[in-house]
């Protein structure tokens, strides 16, 4: 029996995950400070006695495209878009450190610094709150000032100082949730004062939609390509046990 329908099976089957992976793309081409996820496929050698032109389809995910962003201007002093590499470091829901390039951020009711997500936006010393009511302004170097209601420009006071980080990027690995931490057993990344960010923007996502839908269909060629030679090796053995009961 000719193994030609696995392994055409075990094309369709990396096919179908990598097109969720394609449409995750996809989905987050409006996502400030995003990622996209890069994919690729590799032939794994059939073990056996079966003819060497035999391969399995693995498909593999080498990590993320570390690419920029384009810079959007919004005017908000609460924005901010990191300057070539680096990273925001957040404290993430189960209390780990972890880096992000999202920086739409705001002050809770508790005057805690956070991200859209809820996230605590983490400076040199820990979590950073800010007095209520406070106009907060951030400089080119990650420090915070804030002014209270009414006080002269004068009296802005320094609250702490954004947690910027530029490890290299084979040390990060992006989680479930979509942050980047340290691969395991590294320990958290230290400040790097240079890197610097540009209030009143904020990063877009760096997914090309053009070329993202242009996988997507590609994608899709390839599944239905699959699924023909499926159907191929199920007509041979129809054929061929016709053929048997005949003799």
């Amino acid at each position: 029996m000719d193994r030609m329908i696995y392994t055409a099976l075990s094309g369709a089957k990396q096919t179908l995950e990598q097109q969720a992976s394609i449409a995750n793309n996809m989905a987050n081409v409006s996502t400030p400070g995003f990622r996209a996820q890069l994919n690729a496929f590799r032939a794994v050698p059939v073990v056996g006695d079966e003819a060497t032109t035999r391969v399995f389809t693995a498909a593999t995910t080498p990590g993320a495209d570390m690419s920029n962003g384009p810079t959007i201007e919004t005017g908000r002093a609460l924005d901010i878009a990191i300057n070539g590499d680096g990273w925001l470091a957040v404290q993430s829901a189960d209390g780990s450190e972890a880096y992000t390039r999202v920086g739409n951020l705001q002050v809770a009711a508790d005057g805690q610094l956070i991200t859209m997500g809820k996230l605590p936006v983490l400076g040199d010393a820990g979590a950073i709150a800010v007095p209520p009511g406070a106009q907060v302004m951030i400089g080119k170097d990650g420090l915070i000032t804030a002014l209270g209601a009414g006080d002269p420009a004068t009296d802005a006071a320094e609250v702490g100082r954004l947690k910027l980080v530029n490890p290299a990027a084979s040390d990060l690995v992006r989680g479930d949730d979509g942050l980047f931490r340290m691969r395991p057993g590294m320990d958290s990344a230290e400040a790097d004062p240079a890197v610097s960010v540009t209030s009143g923007a904020i990063e877009g996502s760096n997914v090309n939609s053009i070329a993202v839908m242009v996988d997507m269909i590609a994608n899709a060629r390839r599944f239905e390509m699959q699924m023909k030679v499926i159907s191929s090796a199920d007509g041979n053995e129809q054929k061929a046990n016709q053929l048997l009961s005949m003799s």
